[in-house]
């Protein structure tokens, strides 16, 4: 197992991706730390990842709060006694429409979680990593950066931002043994898109089949990308096996870039 004995903190921990990082790095034998701002979320995904309760600790947090987010890290600490890893999921997607569609205050709420929160709570985590030899951050982008598709220009652009920030943070975090990457999916087959891919299917009148493949039918997997396998990308930068990767950006979207 690629994280046998190690402690990871997720955030974000929902219905989709976070789930999915924190089962996969339970199935890779760690130990969990999953974040989220909703303690009832938390406490459902834990009863359902990992029943005993050993190896979870849900702590409620939201990331653009300091104080929670060094509460995040203590409770790491105290319960399984290291930082190792932090999958940063986390993030306000919620930007929608065009020059004059879009609420410049969700422009401001993109930027103030996706990439503020991520420093927020990158800031204990990394102090923590120092003190226990190094570790791996693995940010999560989005494909938005580098192809238009849904009018979401805001989000794509904080994520963009956050990208950017990764680059002097690997190169700053180095000498600390603090590897930073991320990883930058497009589409992912997960409860949200899929429902999303269901509303398209009854706007048009076409069956849900049909819809997906009006997405995915070019890309040369011609499938759409699991949320599960971008989560287990994420667990290969958190691992050993990248020990000598930083600073890098790796795109998981079934091929889409290259049509």
């Amino acid at each position: 197992m690629l994280l046998e004995g190690k402690t990871v903190i997720v955030t974000g921990v929902g219905a989709g991706l976070g789930r999915e990082c924190a089962a996969s790095a339970l199935r890779e034998g760690a130990n969990v730390v999953m974040a989220a701002r909703t303690q009832e979320t938390l406490d459902e995904a834990a009863a359902e990842l990992d029943p005993s309760g050993t190896r979870v600790a849900p702590v409620p947090t939201d990331i653009t709060d300091a104080d929670a987010c060094a509460a995040l890290v203590a409770t790491a600490q105290e319960r399984f006694g290291s930082v190792d890893a932090l999958i940063q999921v986390a993030a306000f997607e919620y930007v929608f429409g065009g020059l004059h569609e879009t609420r410049l205050d969700d422009w401001r709420k993109a930027f103030e979680t996706n990439v503020l929160g991520a420093l927020t709570v990158l800031r204990p985590v990394a102090e923590a990593m120092k003190t226990g030899g190094g570790g791996a951050v693995v940010f999560i982008g989005s494909q938005s950066m580098f192809k238009p598709a849904l009018p979401q220009a805001g989000y794509a652009a904080s994520k963009a931002a956050l990208l950017t920030a990764m680059y002097y943070l690997a190169d700053e975090l180095g000498a600390d043994n603090i590897r930073c990457n991320m990883v930058v999916p497009s589409w992912m087959w997960g409860p949200p898109v899929q429902m999303f891919v269901e509303g398209t299917a009854k706007q048009k009148g076409i069956s849900a089949d049909e819809a997906l493949h009006d997405i995915v039918g070019d890309f040369p997997l011609a499938r759409m990308t699991e949320d599960g396998e971008v989560a287990d990308v994420a667990m290969f930068f958190a691992s050993d096996l990248a020990k000598a990767v930083t600073g890098q950006h790796l795109m998981v979207n079934s091929g889409e870039m290259m049509r």
